[in-house]
């Protein structure tokens, strides 16, 4: 895991766990929000997409483990791409070039290896219960039982809104547990 993350040019400590559980709180929320916005403006019918690009953003700028960007070291340990090459004219203006990484930079040790994973299986097995969830309105919605059409939701919505959120969880939730769960990390004098 990494103890400082870099926005456009800028060096934030997040050494703390405080500052990292505060983040994952802001990102979170953040997602709520464009949900709740989401539902507002038109139920989901073309905002729902929209969810699912702030979860993706918040893994490529935060986050990481699906992206070299971020805070936890990606998951498949592979290099940034195109590492060895130069900036573009843009990412000199605005700071946003890396230098090429060291591979410690993006190799997990063994310790790192073994709470990726047991992240994933936390993140996972609740997962699965939400997707054990999402199958009765699904079941519901195949069958269209009578008793149901008295709803003001339309079971369509709930189950659409049950796999935005199961997505959602896939996407960030193991980045989360590892940022959560992370002791305060040493910092160098």
């Amino acid at each position: 895991m990494r103890a400082e993350l870099v926005l456009m040019g800028k060096h934030i400590n997040m050494a703390s766990r405080r500052r990292r559980r505060s983040l994952v709180v802001a990102i979170y929320a953040a997602m709520a929000a464009v949900a709740v916005a989401g539902w507002m403006i038109d139920r989901w019918h073309s905002t729902g997409s929209w969810l699912m690009w702030v979860a993706l953003a918040s893994c490529w700028l935060f986050l990481g483990g699906h992206y070299s960007r971020g805070l936890v070291k990606q998951f498949n340990g592979k290099g940034p791409r195109n590492a060895e090459a130069m900036p573009n004219n843009l990412q000199l203006l605005f700071g946003v070039y890396r230098l090429p990484p060291d591979q410690s930079e993006y190799r997990n040790d063994e310790r790192e290896l073994r709470e990726r994973d047991r992240a994933h299986y936390q993140a996972y097995q609740g997962l699965g219960w939400g997707l054990a969830v999402l199958w009765l309105p699904a079941l519901w919605l195949v069958s269209k039982p009578q008793w149901l059409t008295h709803l003001s939701l339309q079971l369509d919505q709930l189950v659409y809104g049950i796999i935005v959120v199961c997505f959602l969880l896939y996407t960030t939730l193991p980045q989360a547990i590892l940022l959560w769960t992370e002791p305060d990390m040493a910092t160098e004098v």
